[in-house]
């Protein structure tokens, strides 16, 4: 594909692509479904619960009529059962994209986080992040295509209180980016990172609702506001369109500046 082809919003479009989207039942998992469905794609859920993940492919199909919209159930802390459902989600269509979202956190401060904290954190965050990465990813290298966007944080790149597994995870999600980039875009498949900073989500509505905390992400946020989720989807869909085609091993932070100067 030569870029110089294509013109115009046609370099941004997901038309004729399938993309999976793991940690879709909700939040950033769900917008970003949306958006890459009105873009064109045909999608593929992963997640947890499953009345969320049919609400999920309810409003993605809306979004894109014509598309298709398959899901699966599994936990990403289950490897075999992360992988049987890829599996099963691949069928001959396979994948051109990945959106590897699926994450959580638990806010414990260091001095008291158990061990078993330690596993659920890094076990969903990282662990599970890679081996779906490497099982779409090897899906990807047998078709000579693909675009792999891993959902980071911030948090793996500058010190935030309260999360040290989360941020480890995270870190190690941004160098595993960088590694699978190395080693695959060579052979067609580009791996890049998207590092959002505090944006209104289910997971985030109850500390975003405490006035004082608000005011303290605020004041560290060079625009002065939280961000909207659908503020992540042109940076996701750029990375996985052909508008990027250049582009690998990046980390892109969507985060109202924050990281200029952190805390």
């Amino acid at each position: 594909m030569r870029v110089r082809e294509k013109a115009g919003d046609s370099l941004f479009q997901l038309t004729g692509r399938r993309v999976l989207i793991t940690g879709a039942s909700r939040g950033i998992g769900r917008e970003l479904a949306r958006g890459c469905a009105s873009y064109g794609a045909d999608v593929a859920l992963l997640g947890r619960d499953e009345r969320a993940l049919r609400e999920t492919q309810a409003i993605v199909q809306a979004a894109n009529p014509q598309g298709s919209v398959d899901l699966c159930l599994c936990d990403l802390r289950d490897v075999k059962s992360a992988q049987s459902a890829i599996a099963e989600l691949d069928d001959a269509r396979g994948f051109d994209g990945l959106i590897n979202n699926a994450g959580m956190n638990l806010r414990i401060p260091a001095a008291d986080v158990r061990l078993e904290d330690w596993q659920t954190v890094v076990e969903t965050d990282l662990t599970g992040a890679f081996f779906v990465a490497q099982e779409v990813g090897r899906r990807m290298l047998r078709r000579g295509r693909g675009s792999i966007v891993n959902i980071s944080s911030v948090g793996g790149h500058v010190a935030l209180r309260t999360g040290v597994a989360y941020a480890a995870a995270k870190a190690g999600v941004i160098q595993m980016t960088k590694v699978l980039a190395l080693e695959w875009s060579g052979q067609g498949v580009r791996v890049n990172g998207i590092g959002p900073w505090y944006f209104r989500t289910p997971l985030t509505e109850k500390l975003l609702a405490d006035e004082e905390y608000h005011a303290q992400i605020v004041a560290r946020t060079p625009m002065r506001r939280v961000g909207d989720v659908e503020e992540l989807v042109g940076p996701t869909v750029f990375l996985l369109s052909d508008a990027a085609s250049y582009v690998t091993g990046q980390t892109l932070y969507v985060d109202g500046g924050m990281t200029i100067y952190g805390f």
